[in-house]
């Protein structure tokens, strides 16, 4: 075959007939699953030949096409070019059908991981053609995001409650335990005296958005660090720098492991942290983000609260 120093743009039905014998291994096959005569089979592979200036099959002496070195050369591209054109098509119908092409997703940080990443593998399986965009954020800034447009949907706490302009949706709820290290005061006391916990340094999640403001949730120290990442929060927890509050669920194994002890303090004993799903009203989630909140009001509705435990 005449060497092309420039090879032609091959159209995407020769590249369906070639990856069709590749995969069926033979042209007659091939026609059966595409409803073509094995003549026209035989014209789009020709075609294709001519166009690359490459012969992909050889054909003589074999009862079966089989790849040329350049055939097998250029089959994964092949292959790649086919799976992008098949998420084009899906993407496009999904945006036939009302499907968004992305979703922003704005979530607290002490929702659970375990929950969160079962439901994002079960939304990748549900809605593979629709990119996910998460945020991980504290407190108020969840409703921010979403009031500003810079999430469609939020999986928010209890600061949610009450916004002008976003409806919300229970969504479960979470334990928030005070925590310390065994090394630290608080720690190695059997009996917390009322008010001892003011004279600790207690490290507190806060965030800069106008809704917590001046405020302070299950705040007791006069002596506080402020910081805005719950991991760096619980790290410190574990060094002894303080004494805090924390999801139970991303303490649970520092409590069996001993690196961090509940605190039986008689006037702080913790709270419910209770979660939200939260839209704008005049931008209700699609269905793609209407799943999503179906999956994290649903599992929300099996959380089992502590008792004694008064909300925050």
């Amino acid at each position: 075959m005449e060497k092309l120093s420039n090879p032609g743009t091959p159209t995407f039905d020769q590249l369906r007939i070639f990856l069709t014998i590749v995969d069926t291994g033979s042209f007659a096959a091939a026609g059966r699953r595409l409803n073509r005569a094995v003549s026209v089979i035989s014209y789009g592979i020709a075609n294709l030949e001519a166009q690359l200036g490459l012969t992909l099959f050889e054909r003589e002496g074999t009862r079966k096409p089989k790849l040329t070195a350049a055939g097998r050369a250029v089959l994964a591209e092949v292959r790649s070019v086919s799976m992008g054109i098949d998420g084009l098509r899906a993407k496009v119908k999904g945006l036939l059908d009302g499907l968004e092409a992305e979703v922003d997703l704005a979530v607290d940080v002490m929702l659970p991981a375990e929950r969160l990443g079962r439901v994002l593998r079960a939304f990748a399986q549900e809605f593979p053609t629709v990119q996910l965009k998460l945020h991980m954020e504290a407190l108020g800034s969840i409703t921010a995001m979403v009031l500003e447009g810079g999430a469609g949907l939020g999986i928010s706490g209890p600061l949610a409650a009450g916004v002008e302009g976003v409806e919300c949706v229970a969504a479960g709820s979470v334990a928030m335990v005070p925590v310390a290290a065994p090394h630290h005061p608080l720690g190695q006391m059997e009996r917390i005296a009322p008010g001892a916990g003011r004279d600790y340094t207690q490290l507190v999640l806060t965030d800069r958005s106008r809704f917590t403001d001046g405020r302070d949730f299950s705040v007791m120290s006069p002596r506080t660090w402020r910081l805005a990442d719950l991991g760096a929060k619980h790290a410190l927890l574990r060094e002894g720098i303080g004494w805090g509050n924390m999801p139970l669920p991303m303490i649970a194994q520092d409590l069996t492991a001993g690196t961090l002890v509940r605190l039986a303090m008689p006037d702080h004993p913790g709270g419910t942290y209770r979660f939200a799903g939260v839209w704008r009203r005049d931008a209700p989630p699609g269905p793609a983000a209407s799943w999503l909140l179906d999956q994290f009001v649903a599992l929300g509705r099996d959380d089992v609260e502590e008792v004694g435990l008064i909300d925050i």
